[in-house]
């Protein structure tokens, strides 16, 4: 993979990038479906990663049609999150080296997430790993999520780098629309769903793991 410019800053995404939450949250949607008693498949929840929030409403009414228990469905999806979370989730794998070899080389780093940013703080700590961001910016710390740019935008203000001199990591289509939309160079690490090809042609490169991420973009140095 060839970026086209030499990367000054890295944006990371967080759940299903870094933390291995998407299989969580994806058994929490699909029995949250069930318990209100309009099930939803798997597969057309993996489709909404990225999605938190009134985003995630709006696409689930666009969807779903206005008679979807929206209110009914959340509130049982966070009870059934809730003890799953406390349980802790992992990183996926790779995760630590390639912060270790970005942070040897002196790349500033950011987080730019559709979590608020205090879950998101908490979930950073508990792994060990919120020492490594210089900046974290959460859903609650813009005016829209993803797919809109916001949050890359503001990653790459706080960072104080050009977003096009960026390098952002994102898993979902969603997180991949964002990216393009900042003008950073985005490279997608797919996790529950393989890239469309509208969705490579907003890549700067598409990496089958966070090892080969690392390979990447410390051999562009």
């Amino acid at each position: 993979m060839q970026l086209p410019r030499q990367p000054r800053a890295v944006i990371f995404d967080m759940d299903g990038l870094l933390i291995d939450t998407i299989p969580v949250y994806a058994a929490a949607m699909v029995q949250a479906g069930l318990d209100v008693e309009h099930p939803v498949s798997r597969q057309y929840v993996l489709s909404l990663a990225g999605l938190l929030g009134s985003e995630l409403e709006a696409r689930l009414i666009a969807d779903l049609g206005t008679g979807f228990p929206v209110a009914a469905y959340f509130s049982t999806m966070s009870a059934r999150l809730a003890p799953m979370l406390a349980a802790g989730i992992p990183l996926k794998a790779g995760a630590i080296e390639l912060l270790e070899a970005l942070s040897r080389q002196g790349t500033p780093l950011a987080v730019a997430t559709s979590m608020k940013r205090s879950e998101a703080m908490h979930h950073l700590e508990a792994n060990g790993i919120s020492h490594y961001f210089r900046h974290v910016a959460g859903r609650d710390e813009v005016a829209r999520g993803k797919p809109h740019p916001d949050l890359h935008l503001e990653a790459a203000s706080r960072l104080a780098v050009a977003p096009r001199d960026c390098v952002v990591l994102e898993d979902s289509f969603n997180g991949v629309r964002a990216a393009h939309a900042a003008g950073a160079m985005t490279i997608m690490v797919p996790d529950a769903l393989a890239p469309s090809d509208d969705i490579r042609s907003l890549c700067a490169g598409v990496s089958s793991s966070l090892h080969e991420v690392r390979d990447i973009l410390c051999a562009s140095r």
